[in-house]
C-alpha cells in the first residue's frame, strides 16, 4: 500500500531521506515568476518558498523578519539551498530539453542528407544507364557506315577515284560520328568557368591633400586631411581613419552634410528602442555577472531615454545579488538615489533607482 504525505515540516523532509520505504517529492516553481509549474519531481525534497511568498503578498518585514528567527537560520539556510537545488535543476533540464531538440535536427538534417545522396546515386545511375545506350546506337551506327564503305569498294572494283571519294565519304561519317557523341547531353561535361582577375581601375592622377575619394569597393566619399608617404588620413563624415593611398581613388562625389542616411537610421532605431523600453529589470535566477550585465545596459538605455525611475527586481535569496547590483549602483554618477521598493509593492526583493 501506498501512501502520500504533503507536509511543509522540515524534519519530515529529513526523516524521508533517512528511513527506508519514505522518498522525498516536491511539486516544481517558479522562482522568478513565483508560480507553480504543477509537475511533480521526485527524489528532493523542495522548498514552500513562504518567506518569498510572504514578501511578494506585502506582508510586514518585521513579521517577516521575527518568523526567520523563530524559524532559526538552519531552516532558513536549508530553504534557500534547497531554492538553488530546484532552480538549478530548473536551467539543467531546460538544458536537457534544448540538446534533445537539437539532436532532433540533427538527425533529421542527416535523413535528409542520405535521402538527397540515395536520389542523386539513382540519377547517376540512370544517366549512365541512358549514355551506354547511346552509344551503343553511335557503335551500332559507325559499325553500319563501315559494311556500306566496304560494300562500295568492293562493287567500285578498287578504282581509284572512286575509292578516294568512298574514303572521303567515310572520314565525314566518322566525323560525323564523333561529333553526335560529343553532343549527347549526357555525356557532355560542363566547362567550369575560368575566374578572371579583377582589374584594378589604374590611378591617373596622385591624391593630394583635399582631393575627394572613395575606399576601394565602397560608395562613401570623404576628402583626404593628410598624406604621410604611402599612407593618408582621410575624413568620411564624422569618422577620420589612416588608409594606404593606393587604396583610394578619385571621386567627383563630395562628403554629405547635415543628417546622413546612417544617422537618419541609427535615430529610427533609437526611437523603436525607446518606445519599446520598458521602466523595470528582472534579473531573479542570473548570476551575479549576467546580473550586472543586464543591469548596466538597462540602466544606460534609463539615462538615455531620460527615466525619471526604474526598478530592478533582484529577489531577496541570500541578498548576495542585491548586494552586488548596488555596489555597481553606487559607482554609476548618473544615479541620484536608490532604496528598497515600497514593501507592499516588494520591499528588499525590489530596488527602485532614481536619475539625474
Amino acid at each position: 500500500m501506498w501512501g502520500v504525505i504533503t507536509t511543509h515540516f522540515q524534519n519530515l523532509k529529513q526523516l524521508a531521506k533517512e528511513l527506508p520505504g519514505l522518498v522525498n517529492g516536491s511539486m516544481l516553481y517558479d522562482r522568478q515568476r513565483m508560480e507553480p509549474l504543477f509537475r511533480l519531481s521526485i527524489g528532493m525534497p523542495g522548498s514552500s518558498f513562504a518567506v518569498e511568498i510572504a514578501r511578494k503578498i506585502g506582508l510586514p518585514e518585521q513579521i517577516i523578519s521575527q518568523a526567520e528567527e523563530i524559524v532559526g537560520s538552519d531552516y532558513i539556510n536549508m530553504d534557500r539551498y534547497l531554492l538553488d537545488i530546484a532552480r538549478d535543476r530548473r536551467y539543467w533540464e531546460n538544458k536537457r530539453q534544448e540538446i534533445r531538440k537539437k539532436e532532433k535536427r540533427i538527425e533529421q538534417t542527416l535523413a535528409d542528407y542520405e535521402a538527397d545522396a540515395e536520389n542523386l546515386r539513382a540519377r547517376r545511375r540512370e544517366i549512365l544507364a541512358d549514355a551506354k545506350e547511346e552509344a551503343k546506337k553511335i557503335l551500332e551506327g559507325s559499325n553500319a557506315a563501315i559494311e556500306r564503305t566496304i560494300h562500295d569498294i568492293r562493287l567500285a572494283q578498287a578504282e581509284k577515284d572512286e575509292t578516294r571519294r568512298i574514303r572521303q565519304r567515310l572520314q565525314s561519317e566518322k566525323a560525323a560520328i564523333d561529333t553526335a557523341g560529343n553532343d549527347h547531353p549526357l555525356l557532355i561535361k560542363a566547362p567550369t568557368p575560368k575566374k578572371k582577375a579583377p582589374i584594378k581601375p589604374q590611378q591617373t592622377k596622385p591624391i593630394i591633400k583635399g582631393d575627394y575619394v572613395k575606399l576601394d569597393g565602397q560608395d562613401t566619399p570623404g576628402q583626404v586631411l593628410a598624406i604621410n608617404g604611402k599612407k593618408a588620413t582621410v575624413s568620411f563624415g564624422m569618422l577620420k581613419t589612416t588608409v594606404a593611398v593606393d587604396r583610394l581613388r578619385h571621386t567627383m562625389s563630395k562628403p554629405q552634410t547635415g543628417v546622413t542616411a546612417g544617422a537618419l537610421l541609427m535615430s529610427e532605431q533609437q526611437r523603436s528602442r525607446q518606445l519599446d523600453f520598458k521602466q523595470e529589470i528582472d534579473v531573479r535566477g542570473m548570476r551575479a555577472n549576467e546580473a550586472l550585465q543586464a543591469v548596466t545596459y538597462f540602466i544606460d538605455d534609463a539615462i538615455r531615454f531620460n527615466a525619471k525611475r526604474v526598478r530592478i527586481l533582484h529577489g531577496t535569496g541570500t541578498g548576495a545579488l542585491r548586494q552586488c547590483i548596488r555596489q555597481h549602483l553606487g559607482t554609476n554618477p548618473g544615479i541620484a538615489y536608490f532604496a528598497d521598493e515600497d514593501v507592499r509593492l516588494g520591499g528588499a526583493g525590489i530596488t527602485v533607482v532614481e536619475l539625474n
